[in-house]
């Protein structure tokens, strides 16, 4: 039986997040599994808690041999033949990471990827997706409140604050509910309205963010509606637009239909169609998976020519897909909880941080899902805990074909003792 180690998070000065909350070492040292964890003041659940759950608490993991994390581990870290868990941020290439993974290739580890644990149909299984929607959108609503303030407007925004404020999601869901009683009482400035947030995607990310987003005054439009300007100005609501793949891209070939498997496996055949929506949006969430096969959703160039043409309607983009330099190309890099925003001058294509400067203001904080830690927690524990037997039992030992593993998490193991996994072998392309 391997001993489990949760080590402490580094990477981030405002990363309170564990992969395994002490309820379920609890119960899984009850069934004979053993745990090593790391010491840690910031941490959201204390040392304490795992002490009495009964888990041994170290300055540093040492007996350990199969040891869980949640954002990239340091890449003097690893142990030969030792078995890590945790967002490598490496599946798509990331070039950033990939000394962290030749690393692990010549330690001869094994790497599980929460990312790439999924069921037959190739969903996900293990996420914090609905936290970074929440906190992404409670962000968005609080920066759009303070970039309006620059410009000299009060509104009902103000009462919004950064998530990481709020002791729990309940008191986040609180403030922005006393905000939809203000705009449905008082109504919002002419000057500023109609108000329109535009969602992209609609899986848990996005989900998350509509719920918050639905806590306000909120009618539901068509991308058709929205660019056939369906709405009114100075209505007390605010408007929402959820686009799907079909709205970002069209085929290439003129007159085509649009087939989403296709879009899927042959992105290069499609171009993005997106700017006709972006001047009738005042808010931008994007939320959708996104690689460098795909069309960008909103260039440089482009943001150049709107804000050549006058101040446009579109004020904070938050970027809770956040890949740098990636589907928001004037995202130069995700931001911290601590400094999470800066304005993108489409002139001087320089970002300043902060809410002041000419041009658009970005949202990007890198570990959205750590400003609501506890409840994310919880539900990425929820579910990572009923894997986490077979894992301490397995024989990481045996051939890759032979491993006695879940197959969620067989799906997930991107290094087999240093080697790339059937499903991984793309990634040698990446490592040159």
């Amino acid at each position: 039986m391997h001993k489990i180690g949760i080590r402490y998070e580094d990477k981030y000065t405002m990363e309170k997040r564990v992969p395994l909350v002490p309820v379920h070492v609890k119960e899984l040292i009850e069934k004979g599994l053993h745990f090593e964890v790391e010491k840690s003041e910031k941490r959201v659940f204390k040392d304490h808690e795992y002490a009495v759950a009964g888990a041994e608490l170290v300055d540093h993991i040492r007996k350990a041999d199969v040891i869980l994390g949640v954002k990239e581990m340091p890449i003097d870290f690893f142990e030969e033949h030792k078995t890590y868990i945790f967002f490598s941020h490496t599946i798509k290439g990331q070039p950033y990471n990939m000394p962290l993974l030749q690393r692990m290739m010549e330690k001869k580890v094994n790497l599980i990827d929460y990312e790439r644990i999924t069921d037959e149909k190739g969903r996900r299984l293990i996420f914090f997706g609905r936290f970074a929607g929440l906190a992404g959108m409670i962000n968005s609503l609080w920066s759009l409140g303070q970039r309006w303030k620059e410009k000299g407007y009060e509104t009902p925004f103000l009462h919004i604050q950064q998530t990481h404020h709020y002791d729990s999601l309940e008191e986040a869901k609180a403030a922005v509910l006393k905000v939809a009683e203000e705009i449905k009482s008082k109504g919002l400035p002419d000057e500023l309205s109609p108000i329109v947030v535009g969602i992209t995607g609609y899986g848990h990310v996005s989900k998350g963010a509509q719920e918050i987003l639905d806590i306000l005054p909120v009618k539901e439009i068509s991308p058709a509606e929205l660019v056939d300007s369906s709405y009114k100005k100075g209505d007390a609501l605010i408007y929402k637009v959820v686009f799907e793949e079909k709205h970002l891209s069209r085929p290439l070939e003129q007159g085509k239909e649009f087939v989403l498997q296709e879009y899927y496996d042959h992105p290069e055949r499609f171009e993005s169609q997106f700017e006709q929506y972006i001047p009738h949006l005042t808010v931008l969430m994007n939320c959708m998976y996104w690689d460098d096969r795909y069309p960008k959703i909103v260039t440089k160039d482009y943001l150049e020519k709107l804000f050549s043409k006058g101040e446009p309607r579109l004020t904070v983009i938050g970027d809770v897909t956040c890949d740098p330099e990636g589907s928001i190309e004037c995202t130069h890099k995700g931001t911290e909880i601590e400094d999470p925003v800066f304005v993108y001058n489409p002139f001087t294509r320089q970002p300043t941080m902060g809410f002041k400067g000419e041009g658009i203001l970005v949202m990007a904080v890198d570990i959205l899902p750590s400003e609501l830690p506890r409840e994310s927690s919880q539900a990425f524990s929820d579910t990572l805990a009923g894997f986490m037997p077979d894992i301490a039992s397995a024989d990481f030992e045996k051939p890759f074909g032979e491993l006695k593993l879940p197959l969620p998490i067989k799906n997930g193991m991107i290094l087999h003792q240093g080697e790339l996994t059937p499903d991984h072998q793309y990634m040698k392309e990446y490592l040159k």
